[in-house]
């Protein structure tokens, strides 16, 4: 069992979370790869108090590349999509 300290590795904020998060009311989080549903529920409504309504996960594939003679894999990464109750949000950028 992992701590939900290691679940959560940072928030993915780019244009097209953006417009998701205006729309749907959900949030796109980067996580630990072995991390489940269930873990990353618990985690975004641990750290940020909120109620956590759906969990969708999908598992980006580590890429090849070429370094000289030799290939080069990079790792695995996973994103978690998670969707709010209606009313709630998180705040990234509170002191700013």
């Amino acid at each position: 069992m992992m701590g939900l300290e290691n679940i959560l590795i940072k928030p993915l904020l780019t244009e097209k979370t953006s417009q998701e998060t205006e729309s749907f009311n959900r949030y796109t989080f980067v996580v630990n790869v072995k991390a489940n549903k269930n873990q990353i529920r618990s985690a975004v409504e641990k750290y940020f108090d909120v109620k956590v309504i759906n969990v969708r996960t999908s598992v980006l594939p580590g890429k090849t590349k070429r370094a000289g003679k030799s290939n080069k894999k990079s790792s695995s990464s996973k994103k978690a999509y998670v969707q709010l109750q209606d009313g709630q949000k998180i705040e990234f950028f509170k002191g700013i």
